[in-house]
């Protein structure tokens, strides 16, 4: 089978998925739609980062794709009830550069709070701006998290140990670290906040979640970082806020529209402002989350092409089956109708294989089931699998 890895993804990965048996191509930079339908016919695994957009169209002209890997934390640039209705899967590492996203706002508060980037600016022209003004501490600070996920909580516990109060809001229940309080409402965090950090996904309802409102609520010289989505922010508002000095500087790391290519021109209405950050998309970029994250899609890549395993998928029913170590499996993806499992464990059954596990879940529309058995699944049997009218796919395993 043949792996096509997109945007430059870490070595590790392409090791991993050769010695598995796949045959990889490694490409630095991600494809357009048109691209992509010409490239995947033939390609049973996708691995792409945030650049690459899997639409219906490209998902239409891959009939050989088993299964996508997003080798970062977003999975908004895949259709994901698309590769569903496919019964495409979908993995991503939702917690491997978690670390590396956090000490990147935390060095960006302490670089905004004490004006770094405008020193070096100045430096660098040859002026010596030896000046305590506009210069803070970020001790006794608060800190204000929008969205209080993994990166949330784990940014809430560094900047709690380097002094600074924490406050977050979130949609979701979520519990609280150590001493951080829950606000209510966005409004009450922003009218509160000393900095605002925005890590939010990427869902269509944040699309314009921080805009002209939410920055005129802001407290009076606060400080504001994106390391989450581009197309949350209103840049051009963001702008008119900094100039008028009511936000003292930014950090920005995700853009709306963001180049597709090393190299690339960059536009934003963001560049040559004092005291704001800009860098091209790399919370996530250093070699040790890139190894961790290359490591953990690729495997859990190669376990459901090699196995049929969906343990953390994004779209599929995740059914925690065990490394196949011997013996024979077969994997059942149906829809969600009553009935079918009890046709599965007959038909196993009337061909006299002996079941030693089985795994199922189900999801929305779409169950899952993974047999086990000392046997070999019968051709007859997965005929008749397949020719159910709730089949989406039926697959067998052997070691």
């Amino acid at each position: 089978m043949k792996a096509l890895l997109l945007e430059n993804i870490h070595p590790l990965a392409v090791e991993i998925l050769e010695g598995r048996g796949f045959e990889v191509e490694l490409l630095t930079h991600s494809m357009s739609e048109d691209e992509l339908v010409a490239a995947l016919p033939g390609v049973s695994l996708l691995g792409i980062r945030s650049n690459t957009n899997v639409t219906a169209r490209v998902l239409d002209a891959a009939p050989d794709l088993l299964a996508v890997g997003c080798f970062c934390i977003g999975t908004n640039q895949v259709d994901l009830p698309g590769a569903a209705e496919r019964g495409v899967a979908v993995f991503n590492a939702p917690f491997s550069n978690t670390r590396s996203v956090v000490e990147l706002v935390i060095g960006e508060i302490i670089v905004l709070a004490r004006r770094l980037a405008e020193k070096t600016e100045k430096m660098h022209a040859g002026i010596w701006d030896k000046s305590a003004q506009g210069s803070h501490e970020i001790r006794g600070r608060t800190l204000g998290i929008v969205g209080y996920g993994n990166i949330g909580t784990q940014l809430s516990n560094l900047a709690e140990a380097m002094g600074l109060r924490v406050i977050f809001f979130d949609t979701a229940d979520r519990l609280a670290h150590g001493n951080a309080q829950r606000m209510k409402t966005l409004d009450e965090l922003l009218e509160r906040a000393d900095v605002v950090s925005l890590h939010v996904d990427g869902r269509p309802g944040n699309a314009g979640l921080f805009g002209a409102e939410q920055f005129a609520k802001m407290k009076p010289r606060s400080l504001f970082i994106n390391a989450a989505r581009g197309m949350v922010v209103d840049t051009e508002s963001l702008r008119e806020h900094i100039l008028s000095g009511h936000i003292a500087g930014a950090a920005m790391d995700v853009f709306p529209i963001e180049p597709k290519a090393q190299g690339d021109p960059f536009e934003s209405p963001l560049r040559g402002l004092d005291n704001v950050i800009l860098t091209p998309h790399v919370g996530g970029s250093t070699q040790e989350a890139q190894e961790e994250i290359g490591y953990f899609v690729a495997n859990k890549l190669a376990g459901f092409a090699l196995e049929g395993r969906t343990e953390l998928s994004v779209d599929l029913p995740t059914v925690s089956a065990p490394a196949l170590q011997t013996g024979h499996r077969l994997g059942y993806l149906h829809d969600n109708v009553p009935g079918v499992l009890a046709a599965v464990n007959q038909l196993i059954a009337e061909a006299g294989a002996n079941v030693v596990g089985q795994y199922l879940a189900t999801t929305g529309e779409l169950g899952y089931v993974v047999t086990d058995s000392t046997e070999a699944i019968p051709t007859e049997v997965v005929a008749a699998l397949a020719a159910n009218e709730h089949c989406r796919w039926v697959r067998t395993w052997d070691v």
